[in-house]
């Protein structure tokens, strides 16, 4: 496996810069690397921690060259890296198994050609699935469901009744898609749940993490719209429609009948109030809890979430309350001090 540096700048179209039959056996972070392995700086703030680097020679953008080391220029160094990193650890593809025996299917399931079913997947009634997909073990879809072409379904998804997933999905492990909205009525003293006539519907495209969370709508679909990257541990409650090309990091939770315009972004653990609308390219940042409408291109922050300008003022402002709570402290003593030392009135005798 292992290639000349000369080889691996081949590889990349890259401008070499050192001795090209330099022995490359890995690719490694900068941190980690070794004296045989090739690491990658993207950006001048990583020039030093090259110098420090034991890696044998680095890759850089046509801007950038390290010091005292080898290394080979690029125009987008984490295409570069990545074709590297691939070669030396190919990616574990499994090799296509057709249709499992140890698989339970329906009668009425409608299977396309070369989709791979591995044992333990349970398929009910009526449910779909398109060419080219690929279902793992422990994976559970229930009936009526429809998958179009080349969807990822990884071990232990569950997909409730109806739920349409759109071409080229990918589900990660664990994900629950169309389970019940959180929603109940105070029916004589008990909370009575809501009717779940609705669906879950993810466009073409989309990416969902490991254990996320899809709840269907009370009567129509809840929609990831296309192209939208949802991370691992998110909760998208009952009645939501995500726009396109939306990112969520992990542990969002997006309560009920929510709508986002197209390529928003949710930074980790923000929380949603129901019935909000967020326009087209928003940006949350970490933690906001975001309480009223968003207009498009916001940004904003904190709890409650306000814009990042303001909240930056108020984060200076909160700051300096320790030095404001000493300067009044003195400024009340000063007073008080003044006060003691003015002169009394003379006492006016009744007449």
């Amino acid at each position: 496996m292992e290639m000349t540096l000369q080889e691996l700048a081949t590889l990349v179209d890259g401008q070499l810069h050192g001795d090209g039959s330099l022995q490359i056996s890995d690719a490694a972070t900068l941190a980690n690397a070794g004296p045989a392995d090739i690491s990658l700086a993207d950006g001048e703030k990583f020039l030093q921690a090259c110098n420090e680097s034991a890696a044998a020679a680095i890759i850089v953008s046509t801007d950038l060259r390290p010091d005292d080391k080898p290394c080979i220029q690029v125009d987008n160094v984490q295409v570069a890296f990545t074709k590297v990193v691939s070669h030396f650890r190919k990616p574990r593809v499994p090799d296509a198994m057709g249709i499992s025996p140890a698989a339970h299917i329906s009668p009425t399931a409608q299977i396309g050609s070369e989709v791979d079913i591995y044992p333990g997947v349970t398929i009910g009634d009526d449910v779909e699935i398109g060419r080219g997909s690929r279902i793992y073990s422990g994976v559970h879809i229930m009936a009526g469901s429809k998958l179009a072409e080349n969807v990822t379904l990884f071990p232990n998804v569950v997909l409730y009744e109806n739920t349409v997933v759109g071409p080229r999905v990918v589900i990660h492990a664990g994900a629950v898609l169309g389970a019940y909205g959180f929603g109940y009525e105070m029916v004589e003293g008990r909370h009575q749940l809501s009717v779940q006539l609705g669906f879950v519907e993810i466009e073409a495209d989309v990416e969902i993490g490991a254990c996320t969370t899809i709840d269907r709508g009370t009567y129509d679909a809840t929609v990831i719209g296309a192209g939208t990257k949802i991370d691992n541990q998110v909760m998208i409650a009952h009645n939501c429609r995500i726009g396109r090309h939306n990112i969520f990091c992990s542990q969002v939770g997006i309560a009920g009948s929510v709508t986002t315009g197209d390529y928003s972004v949710f930074a980790g653990q923000v929380g949603v109030k129901d019935h909000v609308n967020i326009g087209h390219q928003c940006m949350l940042g970490a933690k906001a809890g975001v309480m009223a409408d968003i207009p498009d291109q916001g940004v904003y922050a904190g709890i409650p979430a306000t814009p990042i300008r303001k909240q930056i003022g108020m984060i200076a402002a909160l700051i300096r309350l320790p030095e404001m709570r000493k300067a009044l402290k003195r400024l009340e003593k000063a007073v008080a001090l003044m006060k003691s030392q003015e002169p009394t009135a003379p006492r006016q005798d009744a007449a």
